[in-house]
């Protein structure tokens, strides 16, 4: 709705702009470079995600002042608070980082970006930036057409730092020449009310152009060039940075509950902050000079001076919200939830993390092991077990022999409505994910879709089996009772086992699932004999025979896919080792092979 008012509003602005000054043009046409300038920028920067920012992410958050540190690092190196926040969300939706540390790269970000205020005033109006716009757009754009993707990510930074560069030189022209034509600093507003109005068209201008950076470089050239004064140049960078929450809220829309709970507090954050710089705007202003006469500022660098004015009221902002990142945890935590628990739904799987390829891995696997968490159930139920029940310090057997009544479940209904749900979102991510994908790490993507469908395979073969094993866990036949109880010990088991693995925080060692396979195989009632002499024996009669031999076959793929899934959700993740370990991995020959050598 908002854009459908938005849009048509800013043509109209822009063709009566154009109508009425020949200039408006240039000062349009410098805009739309530079915004132009910053996509080509974050491009570039989106190259290089490919595994290092990820890392580097992941090192940098264990301490709230390394992740403050870390929002300021990358903007300053990035130039784009957008793109850092993005990032974050990402990372904070698939759970890399905690909302603690998500909310210090936030605060950071809000503090980095003040340092495109610095450059814009202090070298960008200083010195004629265009002559460095021309060779830094030629290298640029060549560098862009090369296959080595350093090497094309290099080139769109240099084509975006020029275009960058070109706009503001465009700008800079655009309200010189305006000045001739229409002095719009006779429009100032003195006092609060200029405060507010002012504030109001900075956040527009930032709603508009998705871009603080983009709107400072606005209020400064404009300043520069004295459109506006310096006291309603204040309250439009004040706007500025309230404006630019609207971009977090935009990217955390596609997120889960976790993405939205970092943009809330991105939006109290600058909020906070701006209400502050208002309300005690005139102490800043003391200080700003205060600050402008120690470091040898004239009286009348107005352009500095807004620099340094955006900076200390962001640092005022984290100085202030610091002590209360704890509060405004457990605030957010209470105030955005998860939909009922009753409503199955992906839980990490979000847009934000589709350009980010350790990201999206990340996401799949994460989501991938809450298929399983849901399917563990599905299957334990199925087999006459109770989850709590598999998951207690109980021995196994003692479990299977003190189990209650039939559990009712519908496993048609509970698939359609929670198995297939996750599985068709994992899919359709991958899907979406995999396009323009190092090949690595898109390999990665079709392993985990490849144990999503194992889990649901698991499941629909429990539909199969539990309808005679239910049947013969309560026969008066003790020697049938006694293999169906084998059957719910080596599918509670292998479900026991997977579930451990899935909880550690250490590597897991692919020989342990191996091992594990090995031994399921062993205990085959078709191949030890054991179903012959029972046969033999008459102690069971060929009816249940034949349904013991479907329901084995239905058992052991079951397990077989349960363990066959393992890998690739518990190995490492980096891509070179990732296969190194799948190559040592035992295949279903093998495994056959050391059986049979052994009966």
């Amino acid at each position: 709705m908002l854009k459908k008012i938005v849009l048509p509003v800013v043509l109209l602005i822009l063709s009566y702009g154009f109508w009425v000054s020949p200039d408006f043009k240039e000062i349009a046409a410098g805009v739309s470079i530079f915004l132009f300038g910053m996509l080509f920028l974050e491009d570039g920067f989106r190259e290089f995600t490919g595994g290092v920012l990820e890392k580097i992410l992941r090192r940098t958050t264990d301490k709230l002042w390394k992740s403050v540190s870390f929002g300021v690092l990358s903007t300053t190196f990035m130039q784009s608070s957008s793109l850092v926040s993005v990032i974050t969300i990402s990372f904070l939706s698939a759970g890399l980082i905690g909302l603690s540390a998500g909310i210090g790269i936030i605060f950071g970000a809000n503090l980095g970006t003040t340092t495109g205020a610095w450059l814009i005033a202090g070298f960008g109006l200083k010195v004629k930036i265009s002559a460095y716009a021309m060779p830094m757009l030629v290298f640029g754009l060549i560098l862009t057409f090369q296959k080595a993707k350093s090497l094309k990510g290099i080139g769109y930074i240099l084509a975006g730092m020029g275009f960058l560069f070109l706009g503001i030189h465009y700008m800079k022209e655009g309200f010189e020449s305006f000045k001739d034509t229409i002095d719009l600093a006779q429009f100032a507003v003195a006092g609060y009310p200029g405060l507010f109005l002012f504030a109001g068209i900075g956040v527009f201008a930032t709603v508009v152009m998705q871009s603080s950076h983009a709107t400072l470089v606005i209020i400064i050239t404009a300043l520069a060039a004295g459109q506006i004064t310096y006291e309603n140049a204040l309250a439009l960078a004040i706007g500025a940075n309230v404006g630019t929450t609207i971009t977090a809220i935009l990217g955390s829309l596609g997120s889960n509950v976790d993405g939205r709970r970092l943009a809330g507090a991105h939006l109290i954050f600058n909020m906070v902050t701006g209400v502050v710089a208002i309300v005690f705007i005139y102490q800043i202003q003391e200080a700003v000079v205060w600050v402008s006469d120690a470091v040898g500022i004239s009286a009348d660098d107005y352009t500095l001076k807004l620099a340094i004015f955006h900076t200390i009221f962001n640092l005022l902002g984290v100085i202030i919200m610091l002590p209360f990142v704890n509060r405004l945890v457990i605030f957010l935590n209470k105030n955005f939830v998860n939909k009922e628990p009753g409503l199955i739904e992906p839980l990490y799987l979000n847009d934000a993390a589709i350009e980010f390829p350790d990201t999206a891995i990340e996401t799949v696997r994460k989501e991938t092991l809450h298929l399983f968490d849901q399917a563990f159930e599905v299957i334990a139920h199925g087999i006459g077990l109770h989850r709590h029940e598999l998951l207690s310090e109980k021995r196994l057997d003692e479990v299977v022999r003190q189990r209650g009544k039939p559990i009712h479940i519908d496993i048609d209904d509970v698939y359609a409505n929670k198995i297939k749900v996750i599985y068709s979102a994992i899919v359709e991510f991958i899907g979406r994910a995999q396009h323009n994908m190092p090949a690595e790490y898109a390999e990665q993507l079709f392993a985990l879709r490849a144990s999503a469908r194992d889990i649901v395979e698991a499941v629909k073969d429990v539909k199969h089996l539990r309808k005679n094993l239910i049947t013969y866990v309560h026969s008066d036949n003790a020697h049938i009772r006694g293999e169906y109880n084998k059957i719910q010990e080596k599918i509670g088991g292998v479900l026991q086992e997977i579930h451990a693995l899935s909880t550690t925080v250490e590597e897991v060692d692919l020989l342990s699932l191996d091992a594990l396979r090995i031994e399921i195989e062993e205990s085959d009632i078709l191949t030890s004999g054991d179903l012959d002499r029972l046969i033999r024996e008459r102690k069971i009669t060929a009816q249940m025979a034949t349904s013991l031999i479907n329901d084995v076959n239905y058992s052991h793929n079951i397990v077989n896919n349960l363990i066959t899934m393992g890998p690739n959700l518990f190995i490492t993740h980096d891509p070179v080792r990732y296969s190194v370990e799948r190559n040592m991995a035992l295949d279903s020959e093998d495994i056959e092979g050391l059986v049979s050598s052994k009966i």
